[in-house]
């Protein structure tokens, strides 16, 4: 597979490039990433000169699309302070390479939770990580809605309540979780930029910090509290106590987002939404591998991924069991 997709990257890579001759070199798909293919790879060009770079594409066979979609808000968020690989091409036409694909630089950094939670080489950012993800979620934030005209605005319980039936499975534990977000929802806000899956896993760290926000595909127009709730899911903190991202607290993300942002944080809100998102959790895992058990892909990863329903199950219980007084 990696011969054929080399060729045909040359013409798009070079392309991409202002139209030089280049030469694809170490192509190899990453792991992780269970609904895109990443790929990596230098464009070698006859001098020398090499450019590290990273292709995003769904699985071939797989009709997503939305790589326009995803490109357009990658562009406007980097125009707007957030960090994010520079984008080089994007395409939804599966023509192109079998698939819809996103071409970018190549960063050095660290995207793998344990690591980053864990390993001694970050002790000195990890206590950094909360606040500068509370001024992230406010840079994206800053981005006009009318910049990112491919984003739109879903209500996110009716969303998964749909989905959820269409699976057509019991589960009493998220039936309890949608009663409870349809009996508190908090006051309507008027739509911003959410990313859609900012967390622990989707930032790539380095000695210096977060050096970029990745898989933007989940975009879409929302409440100011979805991407905070979403960080400080119990899933996003791989085994660590503190509730954000597993390397921070509350008030940490909280102070630096409204210290950047102007916008207060109602605290019960921002439980609402972690609530959500870990309802919204749940329902994805079963959704990956109904994708793996109906045959769509197959992917061991998907399957296992279906495994952990019972656990945000637990999880969801234990939100609903925590919610704020009033």
């Amino acid at each position: 597979m990696s011969g054929s997709l080399a060729g045909a990257l040359v013409p798009v890579v070079a392309a991409a490039l202002g139209g030089i001759d280049i030469e694809i070199v170490g192509l190899r798909r990453l792991s992780g990433g269970a609904s895109r293919e990443t790929w990596s790879f230098d464009a070698v060009e006859p001098g020398g000169t090499t450019h590290a770079l990273i292709l995003r594409r769904d699985p071939p066979g797989a009709a997503r699309g939305g790589m326009g979609m995803e490109a357009e808000v990658v562009r406007a968020a980097e125009v707007a302070g957030v960090p994010v690989p520079r984008l080089l091409a994007a395409d939804d036409d599966p023509e192109i390479l079998g698939a819809g694909f996103m071409l970018m630089d190549r960063l050095e950094g660290e995207t793998i939770p344990r690591k980053i939670l864990r390993d001694t080489d970050y002790d000195g950012v990890r206590p950094t990580l909360a606040r500068r993800c509370g001024e992230i979620v406010a840079a994206l934030q800053r981005v006009p809605v009318a910049s990112v005209p491919s984003l739109v605005a879903e209500d996110q319980v009716a969303r998964f309540r749909a989905v959820l039936d269409m699976v057509g499975q019991p589960h009493p534990a998220f039936e309890l979780g949608f009663r409870w977000l349809e009996e508190n929802r908090p006051a309507p806000t008027e739509p911003v930029v959410v990313h859609g899956d900012f967390r622990n896993g989707n930032l790539m760290v380095g000695a210096d910090g977060i050096r970029a926000v990745l898989d933007w595909e989940l975009a879409h127009l929302g409440d100011p509290m979805e991407d905070l709730g979403w960080l400080c899911v119990k899933s996003w903190r791989f085994g660590q106590a503190a509730p954000v991202g597993g390397f921070g607290d509350y008030d940490e993300l909280c102070d630096a987002y409204e210290a950047a942002s102007g916008r207060p944080v109602d605290r019960r809100s921002l439980h609402w939404h972690e609530t959500l998102g870990t309802l919204k959790w749940g329902i994805m895992c079963i959704m990956q591998a109904v994708t793996h058990t109906s045959g769509i892909v197959r992917s061991v990863e998907l399957a296992a991924i279906g495994r952990r329903v019972c656990e945000v199950e637990h999880d969801l219980l234990r939100c609903l069991d925590a919610a704020p007084a009033g």
